[in-house]
């Protein structure tokens, strides 16, 4: 989480894209033949909903600014 806190909004942006096809590249992978390890599909979810967070977070505190 701290990592992502010190990205700006460009570089958030660009890692929620990849950290996505990541995501959706995992699921279809794992739904034709099951994955070695299920869990780095929640942790990409978890990754994407993180950077979704900071930047709702940021986005609120440009506007009570």
């Amino acid at each position: 989480m701290s990592v992502i806190k010190e990205l700006t909004a460009p570089e958030l942006l660009e890692r929620f894209e990849e950290d996505k096809k990541q995501l959706s590249r995992l699921k279809i992978n794992h739904a034709v033949n099951p994955l070695e390890n299920p869990m780095k599909i929640r942790e990409y979810k978890k990754s994407v909903a993180r950077i979704l967070t900071e930047l709702r977070n940021r986005n609120n505190n440009k506007k009570m600014n």
